[in-house]
């Protein structure tokens, strides 16, 4: 237990060897300490599973997550670290609110960045389901305006197909007509239509050809339809519209499963929505809940350490402080004046040179004047 109080200390930020001295502070530093220990620890949880989805169908995406995990919940337990233990306690009230406000921001940003990976595994099973959703409405989508597309390039040749098929409907309805009016002739059917006169006679005849001319025009229009439609078809072929189906229920569960971040980010806020379009308020609740719990598990060794009144210990480290400025200064004053010191010795010993110098040469040149 003194090891793990130990290490608690050290996540706490605070300088160990003061501490031990104020056992009062013991429990308190443990408990900021193991908050932010556990903070690192859920981002590192949450960064890794982040990477996951990154690098998701690589050989080497679980080492990925691994390590970027483990980079991911150093930073933020230096970070955190460093937050709780640079609120100085000797300011007041607001003093110290207000150099905490930038930390607590910070806080909040770091709380919202690590739980969201979290909150999209929480809600996997509805993503998924959002996802096949959304993927299905995209096909459909795309199928319609590709058939949309096709049928505007290819209005005149569709609407002669369909002239085409209507009149071979029309001709195969007359002539199935004439047919009959053609048997009701030649067996002596009396009606508006025939002679009543039996045998194949000049009427029948007359009809016989009508319906010839019938059949070779109905043969015509079908040959054409038929060109027509071989024609559109070899048209769908290119433009793609023949390549697009609906995905299957197989296809659906393995897009969802390999689906990247933002599309299961995207698909988690839309889970906060009713079809339509208003707000799910159970859902958003439930996700929001999540976000809320983890700011303020990320604002909680700050809060503390606001919230807690000044111990010893926020004591002996503010005098600890003061004393290692005065002594800071005192070893500046020190150095100044050792620098001042030997700067004039080097003056005086430059200074006692140059006499020297001097001396050397007048006595030299008297020498000369006695010689000269």
């Amino acid at each position: 237990m003194d090891k793990v109080t130990r290490f608690f200390w050290f996540c706490s930020g605070a300088h160990v060897d003061t501490l031990k001295k104020y056992p009062i502070e013991h429990n308190k530093y443990v408990g900021i300490g193991a908050t932010i220990f556990f903070t690192a620890l859920f981002a590192s949880l949450s960064g890794g599973y982040a990477m996951y989805f990154v690098f998701n169908g690589d050989a080497f995406a679980v080492g990925f997550a691994i390590l970027f995990g483990l980079l991911w919940g150093t930073a933020i337990f230096n970070m955190d670290r460093y937050i709780v233990s640079s609120i100085n306690k000797e300011g007041s009230t607001n003093q110290q609110i207000l150099q905490a406000s930038p930390r607590i921001l910070l806080a909040i940003m770091i709380g919202i960045v690590i739980s969201r990976p979290l909150e999209l595994k929480i809600f996997d099973k509805e993503i998924r389901q959002k996802l096949k959703t959304a993927y299905l409405k995209g096909q459909h989508s795309k199928i319609d305006t590709l058939q949309k597309t096709y049928n505007q390039k290819y209005t005149m040749e569709l609407g002669k197909t369909s002239d085409l098929k209507k009149e071979k409907d029309s001709l195969e309805k007359d002539i199935n007509r004439s047919r009959v009016q053609l048997n009701e002739e030649v067996f002596g059917e009396k009606n508006n239509q025939t002679s009543g006169i039996v045998g194949y006679g000049t009427y029948a005849k007359q009809k016989q050809g009508i319906l010839q001319e019938k059949e070779a025009r109905l043969k015509t229009v079908t040959d054409n339809a038929d060109k027509m439609d071989q024609y559109l078809a070899r048209r769908k072929e290119f433009e793609g519209v023949n390549d697009l189906r609906l995905f299957t229920d197989h296809q659906l569960d393995s897009l969802a499963k390999i689906a990247g971040f933002a599309d299961r980010n995207w698909a988690l806020g839309q889970l906060t929505y009713n079809e339509n379009g208003t707000r799910d308020l159970d859902t958003y609740l439930a996700i929001s809940f999540i976000g809320y719990l983890f700011i303020l598990f990320e604002c909680l060794p700050v809060f503390v350490k606001l919230m807690s009144p000044k111990g010893p210990y926020d004591v002996a480290m503010a005098k600890t402080y003061e004393a290692n400025i005065h002594f800071a200064e005192r070893d500046k004053e020190r150095d100044i004046s050792v620098i001042d010191e030997v700067y004039r010795d080097h003056v005086d010993e430059d200074v006692r040179r140059r006499r020297n110098t001097l001396a050397n040469r007048t006595d030299h040149d008297k020498e000369r004047h006695r010689y000269d």
